[in-house]
């Protein structure tokens, strides 16, 4: 089931991403979806992928931040 929009995605992104990291994970979540024929578990390993390419988690915090250009 593609995301319509950030509303209808898991409540686990939405409380804990910001908005930014949840337009990655709707796009590549619904990406996924149709490439690889609706298998849902395997969409959500690739925008959780796709998040984790841009933000990391904030050991100290626990808040996903962008990750910085070295």
């Amino acid at each position: 089931m593609p995301y319509q929009s950030l509303s209808d995605l898991p409540n686990r992104v939405r409380e804990h991403l910001p908005k930014h990291a949840q337009e990655i994970y709707r796009a590549a979540f619904n990406s996924a979806w149709d490439e690889y024929g609706h298998e849902e578990e395997r969409a959500h390993k690739v925008a959780w992928a796709a998040v984790k390419n841009e933000y990391e988690k904030n050991e100290e915090t626990g808040k996903w931040e962008r990750k910085q250009d070295d």
